[in-house]
């Protein structure tokens, strides 16, 4: 048996809402994110040699000159080095999410109102999602 059970019918939006810029506004924004993009590949690549060369020194540093304070102190920075690493990698993710609502042009779309976010909160946050009344509902 074949459903022919229309989707607009139950009351959902099958077409995304679009955009509320044009093109040549969505370029800058598109601009604007992978400067930012860039920038956060840059600091996971200086991170991770950070935590090559922290892994390199402990290989080199011999039972005699090391003191177990300084191991738990190492071990602590090479955990904040990965948590580092791990947030600019989600930052990264948030910002590849805005290059394809750019590309599927919802970008500047509020996900929770549905509204246009303004012009100024992208200019700030080029990855958001969500609008300023948005945001301060969620606080709320």
């Amino acid at each position: 048996m074949v459903d022919n059970t229309n989707t607009s019918d139950l009351g959902e939006n099958p077409v995304a809402p679009t955009t509320p810029f044009n093109d040549a506004e969505l370029a800058h924004f598109k601009g604007l994110v992978d400067k930012k993009r860039a920038a956060a590949r840059e600091d996971v690549v200086g991170l991770k040699g950070q935590v090559s060369d922290a892994h390199e020194q402990a290989e080199n540093d011999t039972a005699y000159s090391f003191h177990m304070a300084d191991a738990g102190t190492d071990a602590m920075d090479r955990e904040k080095l990965f948590l580092m690493i791990a947030r600019q990698q989600k930052y990264i993710g948030y910002l590849d999410r805005a290059l394809d609502r750019i590309d599927n042009k919802t970008y500047g779309v509020c996900k929770v109102t549905g509204n246009a976010i303004s012009k100024d909160r992208l200019e700030a946050v080029p990855h958001t999602e969500i609008s300023i009344e948005a945001k301060l509902q969620q606080k709320k």
